[in-house]
């Protein structure tokens, strides 16, 4: 358990920890003259049953609320000081609306210096501190000892009932996850190298281990550790850690305060993080939009802006969803809790929670927005995904919602084998998209409006083989991303329920069938488009070759397109499939073979062997059939070519 200390300058937290422990956690020269508290100090305490307290001494004086800000985000258990003599003074109520803000429930408070006063001083304070805990959310189930570390009156008590919450303390972080580990002092010892200590916030970290200093990008390899304090193997949630890092060409002067040790899937920094906030209820007017701000979060501290996403105004003692738009990269995940403090730095605004550390760029305002992040404003993940698969109808990103909670791959696979949904990986591989997840209702849902879709469609137009892809999505109430049509449509053919033929689909069994005369027109025309491959003739010139009458031969075609066994590429001139795929193949691999995706006429026309008149309009019949997009440079692929025209051999 680590044990962070809270309080007012001069109000003996120092002192409690040096009686606690023996150790004077004011390391600094200049502490030691000031005879105050200026950065954060460490202190270990062995326990009966072997385990260790780890303390966190943060400065009381005002100028460096920063400092105890770095401390304070990273505990389990608070020991707030509050003198006798004294009793509760400005950074009290600061420090102890920062510790309610970052959601600190458990505690105990420290009325110190009882020696100084008598008994009347001594119930007066002890009244005064359980009024100032009650006012609070979080902090009033705090226990109060009365202590005096000149006398050692109530020491043994404060021993005592930090040992008791030790014990029983439920504990807050994973080990299931990626490690993370806040870096909140970074020096180097002769003959060892780089050393950086922190909080463990989730996972388990061993010697040997390959991690990433984040946002730094820097992957650096565990040479050895301590954990509490001593030398360990490994390291994991509620400890301090102190780890030798080594990498090559490591400079210790760029790790700093307010970076991240990770494992290395978690390294993605971002300079928008969109969460929840409180403004405290002793400000005297209401923050504004795009207000500056200074953000605190575990160990960093930058400056940034505060968008609100709800209204323009917020109120005091009131919370609403905001954007924090920081100055520079930082980690978070769901869950880290964040302060925000005024432009100069001078007082505590009010804090929040993250609630997505990875928001689009655009629409954060818009209605569908605000409501995945109140979907997401929950603690438990599975509570969360389910009430994201219920409101994501193009489906949930698997990859996101990991990342996001830090989870493994284990517990994802058990959480959503829990939960009643479907999950696909669009084809195509990586460039695809992401895997997604999507309600069984959903699924089931929109599988039954292609069928009653398709019903209707072949009464309406028995001639017609099918329907296309993109027919088949506008034909969806809740219009999903085509690669989401597509895979629903892949389980309904899997399931005998749907055919395909060429790019279209149809229910099973439906069929479209040539009339004797077609067919033999048909099967006296088919031997010449084979013969002609990538020129095929106009189909008056075709119809001229085969003394056939030209609008029999422009109908069949046209039949023939619909039916998927010819494609209109340009106006008169029609494509076998077996060219169209050969074609779509050849762009796919000039786009893998490009280091952007990007297909463009020159190389297009040198790979198929196309000539000049066909080049552009099969690539533009490639745009209309969505298998490409235009984009400035050229074209990129929005599809696989099998998704729009089917195996190679139809």
């Amino acid at each position: 358990m680590i044990v962070g200390t809270a309080g007012h300058i001069d109000h003996g937290k120092t002192s409690l920890v040096k009686v606690l422990t023996g150790i004077d956690a004011d390391r600094l020269a200049e502490e030691k003259i000031r005879g105050i508290t200026i950065d954060l100090g460490y202190a270990y305490q062995p326990l009966p049953d072997g385990g260790v307290l780890g303390f966190v001494d943060v400065p009381g004086h005002e100028k460096f609320i920063h400092n105890m800000l770095a401390g304070a985000t990273g505990i389990d258990y608070v020991l707030l000081a509050v003198a006798a003599d004294d009793g509760p003074m400005p950074q009290t109520l600061e420090h102890l609306a920062i510790l309610d803000l970052l959601g600190l429930t458990e505690g105990v408070v420290a009325l110190t210096k009882i020696d100084r006063v008598d008994a009347a001083r001594r119930a007066a304070a002890i009244d005064d501190v359980e009024r100032l805990l009650a006012a609070t959310s979080c902090c009033a189930g705090y226990t109060l000892v009365p202590v005096s570390t000149v006398t050692g009156e109530g020491v043994a008590d404060l021993q005592a009932q930090l040992c008791a919450a030790a014990a029983s303390l439920t504990p807050k972080r994973r080990i299931d996850g990626h490690f993370r580990l806040a870096i909140d002092r970074s020096f180097t010892l002769a003959g060892i190298g780089t050393i950086v200590t922190g909080t463990v916030f989730a996972g388990q970290v061993a010697v040997g281990d390959r991690l990433t200093i984040s946002p730094l990008g820097i992957e650096v390899r565990v040479r050895s550790l301590h954990a509490q304090n001593r030398a360990a193997e490994l390291g994991g949630p509620g400890q301090r850690c102190a780890l030798n890092l080594v990498a090559a060409q490591l400079e210790r002067r760029a790790i700093t305060r307010g970076q991240w040790l990770l494992g290395t899937p978690l390294h993605a920094p971002s300079q928008r993080l969109d969460g929840r906030m409180k403004l405290l209820p002793g400000e005297t007017r209401p923050i504004r939009h795009w207000t500056p701000v200074h953000v605190h979060l575990a160990a960093s501290h930058v400056n940034g802006r505060l968008a609100l996403l709800e209204g323009e105004r917020l109120k005091p003692g009131a919370s609403a969803l905001v954007q924090l738009v920081l100055d520079e990269p930082i980690g978070a995940l769901h869950g880290d809790r964040f302060i925000v403090r005024d432009q100069s730095a001078q007082r505590t605004l009010g804090g929040g929670i993250v609630l997505d550390a990875f928001p689009p760029l655009r629409g954060r305002r818009k209605p569908p927005r605000l409501a995945l992040l109140r979907a997401l404003d929950v603690a438990s993940p599975t509570d969360a995904l389910s009430r994201l698969l219920e409101l994501q109808t193009n489906g949930v990103d698997v990859d996101w919602f990991r990342q996001l909670h830090n989870l493994s791959d284990a517990v994802l696979a058990q959480m959503m084998s829990a939960l009643p949904l479907r999950a696909f990986k669009p084809a195509g591989g990586a460039k695809a998209g992401p895997a997604l997840a999507f309600s069984t209702a959903h699924w089931l849902r929109c599988a039954g409006q292609i069928q009653a879709w398709l019903a209707t469609y072949h009464v309406r137009d028995p001639d017609s083989p099918g329907a296309r892809l993109d027919q088949l999505r506008a034909a969806l109430s809740d219009k999903p991303a085509i690669a989401v049509v597509s895979a629903i449509l892949d389980q309904l053919i899997e399931s005998g329920a749907v055919a395909r033929t060429g790019s279209r689909f149809h229910l099973a069994g439906h069929e479209v069938r040539l009339s004797a005369a077609e067919q033999a027109l048909w099967e006296h025309a088919q031997p010449s488009l084979i013969a002609a491959g990538l020129t095929p003739p106009r189909v008056a010139e075709l119809a001229q070759r085969l003394s056939a009458k030209e609008e029999l031969l422009r109908q069949l075609f046209i039949k023939l397109a619909r039916m998927g066994l010819l494609h209109p590429v340009r106006r008169e001139v029609f494509f076998l499939p077996q060219t169209v795929t050969r074609l779509a193949a050849q762009t796919e691999q000039l786009a893998q073979r490009h280091p952007e995706g990007i297909v463009t006429v020159g190389p297009f026309r040198t790979q198929t062997g196309l000539n000049r008149n066909l080049g552009i309009p099969v690539l533009e019949y490639f745009d209309r059939v969505g298998f490409t997009w235009r984009c400035k440079d050229g074209r990129r692929l929005r599809r696989s070519s099998a998704a729009v025209f089917g195996d190679s051999e139809v």
